[in-house]
Parts: structure tokens; sequence; C-alpha cells
């Protein structure tokens, strides 16, 4: 259960790669403000730095996360199962607040959340 839990891991920090992308390189980009509900150009400047820092913060949740990864399959089993929990941890109490918040966020939330909520279940399994 360790070896899947550390992929499902895997997979939630590659998604919050992409959401560092779209964040923080693709901000203002047409697809993008459509997938995030910005309705304008301007709305999606006035938004920027906003959205850049956010999508740094997903990077960073995603790096940690791969890091324990890293560190798992090179031995270091309890620091790295560690950082993969604390990583996807995150990810999954930042989707509760975001549906939290606002209730019209589900569909986003439960995109955000799913792969973060299973490694934690998966992980917590396999040390268990």
């Amino acid at each position: 259960m360790l070896i899947a839990g550390l992929i499902l891991a895997a997979l939630a920090a590659a998604f919050h790669v992409f959401i560092f992308v779209l964040e923080s390189l693709r901000w203002t980009q047409p697809a993008t403000r459509r997938l995030f509900g910005v309705r304008s150009e301007a709305d999606a400047e006035t938004m920027r730095q906003l959205a850049f820092n956010q999508g740094f913060y997903n990077l960073f949740l995603a790096l940690t996360v791969f890091l324990g990864v890293v560190l798992v399959v090179a031995g270091s089993q309890t620091v790295g199962v560690t950082l993969a929990l604390a990583g996807t941890g995150m990810m999954l109490a930042a989707a509760l607040v975001l549906v939290l918040a606002d209730r019209s966020k589900l569909r986003a939330s439960a995109m955000q959340g799913a792969l973060p909520l299973l490694a934690v279940v998966a992980l917590a399994v396999g040390i268990g």
C-alpha cells in the first residue's frame, strides 16, 4: 500500500505543478481565464499578482511531495513518508478550505483534493 500511496502522492504533486503553470505562467491567457471563471483580461490583470503567488504555493507543495517520494526510493522511508504526508495533507486541507469558503467550488475542490485524499489514506495504511 505504501507504493500505491507514493504513486498517488506523485500524481497529486504533478497536478499541483499543472496548477502552478496555469496560475503563475498562463494566468492571462483566454483558456486559463475560462478555466478559472475570470471573465475579462482586465480582471485577470488585476488578479495576476495574487494568482502568481498562489501558483508558487502549489509548486512548493508539489516539490515537498516529490522530495518525499525520492527520499523513500533512496531508502529514507521515515523522512520521505513524512514529507509526502505533509505535502498531500496540506493539498487536501487547501481543497477543503476552497469548498468551505465557496460551495460553488465543489468541482474544483474535488479535482484538487481527490488524489491527495487517496494518497493520505494509502500512505497511512502503508505505514500502519
